[in-house]
């Protein structure tokens, strides 16, 4: 829902409130910090690295997402582009993942009195650069620009490849969400509002 950006998540995070949500769910994929994370790892954070500090993720909702996995989730302000910006986050916060919804969405549950918990799996590995084409696959409300990815990639034909496996990627870690979310029993379904 709020199209794998922080402007998208604002909005989404408002609306939800808006409309009465008891609960805040950050879901969909991440980027790997962690080496050892490959496509596809389901994660439920049981702490967010958010604004230079720890923020416990609420254990009563990650329970009914399975369980905590015991990972550090990045609240990210932009995409970690590159290996080595991945190494450096990695070094400096210990992170295992980064995404770019997930710090809006618990500032927003913490100021409005909700629990708060994130069901992210991975797409992009952390030894993986992303090609410039994928920096402009998505706008501000996360809708896919297919006239400037083209236009990237007319200019630089070698990122095909790449593009290639971070779609595939992509299309694992959304499988690995939807079987994860179907594993859960009724009961552990969550009634959570997600962005």
């Amino acid at each position: 829902m709020g199209g794998g950006t922080p402007e998208g998540a604002v909005a989404a995070v408002a609306s939800l409130i808006g409309r009465g949500a008891t609960a805040i769910l950050s879901f969909g994929l991440a980027g790997g910090l962690d080496p050892a994370l490959r496509p596809g790892a389901v994660l439920v954070p049981n702490r967010l690295w958010l604004d230079g500090a720890i923020a416990p993720t609420d254990p009563d909702l990650a329970a009914r997402l399975g369980g905590a996995t015991g990972h550090l989730l990045l609240a990210g302000e932009r995409v970690a582009a590159t290996a080595s910006e991945k190494r450096s986050l990695r070094a400096s916060t210990n992170a295992d993942a980064i995404d770019l919804e997930s710090g809006v969405a618990c500032r927003a549950a913490r100021a409005a009195g909700l629990p708060f918990a994130a069901l992210r799996a991975i797409c992009d590995p952390a030894e993986r650069s992303l090609p410039p084409a994928a920096l402009l696959a998505l706008d501000g409300r996360g809708a896919v620009g297919i006239a400037p990815v083209l236009r990237s990639v007319l200019r630089q034909p070698r990122q095909l490849p790449v593009l290639r496996e971070l779609s595939a990627d992509a299309w694992t870690a959304r499988a690995a969400l939807r079987a994860h979310v179907r594993s859960l029993a009724p009961g552990q379904r969550t009634g959570a509002r997600a962005i």
